[in-house]
């Protein structure tokens, strides 16, 4: 149940691209139950590629590879592992005609580097041969061996679909299998571990896992068992420890968002919402937006980018901008206010900030950001520091923004600013 994976590609080696295919087969396979011992990462090399395959077949059962399957010029896997294994190309007949269709279909002339995607290692066998999304697999000296394209979205394609259930069903492995996610935001990585750590010892046959997702933080909670009822109940028990430790920094569980889960509360206690935004540009109104029936709470926004449009649309006084300026706890309270007020809504949100890369100063350096929220009984306003680039801060202003409207809905704190 042991395996390795091997990302080719010199954008991975140069640090221009982030290695999110390591990431993500390693997190696939732990959570089904496999053990990952070894991920290696080398650029488009014979000997690199060559030494770290034939390394990997020495003490893994599986190894599955990414990159380098494509038809430019570095693209050179098939090659690479022909030769390692000695083992002579030959044209798939399936995957030329593959080709074929795909380039007729665009126009395309079938020149020799599209061509050369069809010539394969004596003995391969094609994944997802009624696809595009192309791979192919071999098995050398009883050693299962993968190669996968490196575009995240195909290479995720054909390892759920074809590879992890082949392994699956060629190494003896409990019959269930269930995953958990439980999704976080406001509570740092360091902290995070620190909590798992805590339950070590407390969860045998529980595998944890912990994955930033900017700006979330995931966690999951896998277990393979003999039957569904025992798994359950244990993902439960584990989950709901970890509840008992993380408390409300957890936002959702699954695949929901947290607009999705500010949208159903809203939705729930029938309160509607306007927000107003600065730094953000209509990021906030966005995610909220992209929830289906999200019209019966959003009633609209406004981005007031400038001193003058947050004194005419929104009501924010001028001796307030002039004395506290436009970044500044008074402004947002205003902000927050003047927008609740305008579109006559339950809640009014609102943000404004610094997201740079210009504009910060010694008292309000890149990455300040206030938040305001006006109920019909009070209005709150805070002050964070982001950091990161300009899409970071304003990604991470909308998230904490969403985040206070969740917090309030369900009567917890906000999370303390600076």
């Amino acid at each position: 149940m042991q395996g390795e994976i091997i990302t080719i590609g010199n954008e991975l080696t140069s640090g221009r691209t982030l290695n999110l295919n390591a990431w993500y087969a390693a997190g696939r396979l732990t959570a089904s139950g496999l053990r990952v011992s070894r991920i290696t990462s080398v650029g488009d090399d014979f000997k690199m590629v060559s030494d770290s395959l034939k390394k990997a077949m020495k003490t893994s059962r599986f190894v599955i590879a990414t990159g380098g399957l494509g038809s430019t010029e570095d693209d050179i896997t098939n090659e690479i592992v022909a030769k390692a294994l000695k083992r002579p190309l030959c044209l798939d007949r399936q995957m030329f005609e593959q080709i074929k269709c795909h380039a007729e279909a665009r126009d395309m002339e079938i020149t020799p580097s599209l061509e050369k995607m069809a010539w394969m290692p004596e003995g391969s066998k094609m994944l997802n041969p009624e696809g595009t999304a192309c791979g192919f697999s071999l098995v050398e000296k009883g050693v299962r061996l993968y190669f996968l394209p490196g575009v995240p979205d195909q290479m995720r394609y054909l390892l759920d679909k074809f590879v992890l259930p082949e392994i699956l069903t060629l190494y003896k492995t409990l019959p269930v299998m269930r995953q958990r996610i439980l999704k976080l935001y406001g509570l740092n990585e360091p902290s995070i571990a620190e909590i798992l750590k805590e339950l070590q010892g407390k969860t045998e046959g529980i595998i944890l896992g912990f994955y930033p997702h900017f700006p979330e933080n995931h966690i999951t909670i896998s277990l393979r068992g003999k039957d569904e009822p025992s798994v359950t109940k244990e993902l439960g028990r584990v989950e709901k420890e970890i509840r008992r430790l993380v408390g409300s920094y957890i936002f959702a569980d699954r695949n929901h968002g947290m607009e999705d889960v500010v949208g159903r509360l809203l939705a729930a206690k029938n309160l509607t919402i306007s927000v107003a935004e600065s730094c953000t540009g209509g990021m906030i109104g966005h995610r909220l937006t992209n929830v289906p029936g999200s019209s019966e709470y959003f009633q609209g926004g406004v981005v007031a980018y400038s001193d003058q449009s947050k004194t005419k649309l929104l009501s924010v006084r001028k001796e307030t901008l002039e004395k506290y300026g436009a970044v500044s706890d008074k402004t947002v309270r205003e902000m927050a206010y003047g927008v609740r007020k305008y579109i006559k809504t339950d809640l009014g949100l609102a943000v404004t900030g610094i997201a740079g890369p210009d504009g910060g100063t010694k008292e309000k350096p890149v990455g300040t950001v206030h938040i305001g929220l006006a109920t019909k009984d009070d209005t709150y306003s805070g002050k964070y520091r982001f950091w990161g680039n300009r899409e970071q801060v304003k990604s991470n202003t909308s998230m904490m923004a969403l985040d206070w409207i969740r917090r309030w809905l369900n009567g917890d704190p906000f999370l303390p600013g600076i």
